[in-house]
């Protein structure tokens, strides 16, 4: 079984860590089963799955750190966009009168 080249650096000196192959010349590591990665799916309160462009209704009041009123119950949301739940929030969105936010999909529901 011959190894991959490097894909940063090109060297043939790659060899298999775990799940990642890994560069000794410019320490550069990429996963072994690249196209294998699992895609999340991302639910509403209710499980259904949610996909780019939904609308979704708040199910609950939300206060906003920074702002003297909240996003109230039933607050219908439109053209929503999944993201990478980093810190908890995994769409993001724009609501009037508060701008840009993100929301986590455990406080929505699709429409």
């Amino acid at each position: 079984m011959t190894l991959p080249l490097c894909p940063q650096c090109g060297s043939e000196y790659t060899y298999e860590d775990g799940m990642n192959y890994v560069c000794p010349m410019c320490a550069h590591e990429w996963p072994i089963h690249a196209d294998e990665e699992e895609a999340v799916i991302i639910r509403d309160v209710n499980g259904n799955e949610l996909a780019d462009g939904d609308s979704v209704t708040v199910i609950k009041d939300l206060k906003v750190k920074g702002a003297s009123s909240v996003i109230k119950q039933g607050t219908k949301v439109k053209n929503i966009r999944l993201v990478d739940p980093e810190d908890g929030h995994d769409i993001d969105c724009k609501i009037e009168g508060f701008g840009q936010i993100g929301l986590k999909s455990s406080v929505v529901k699709k429409l």
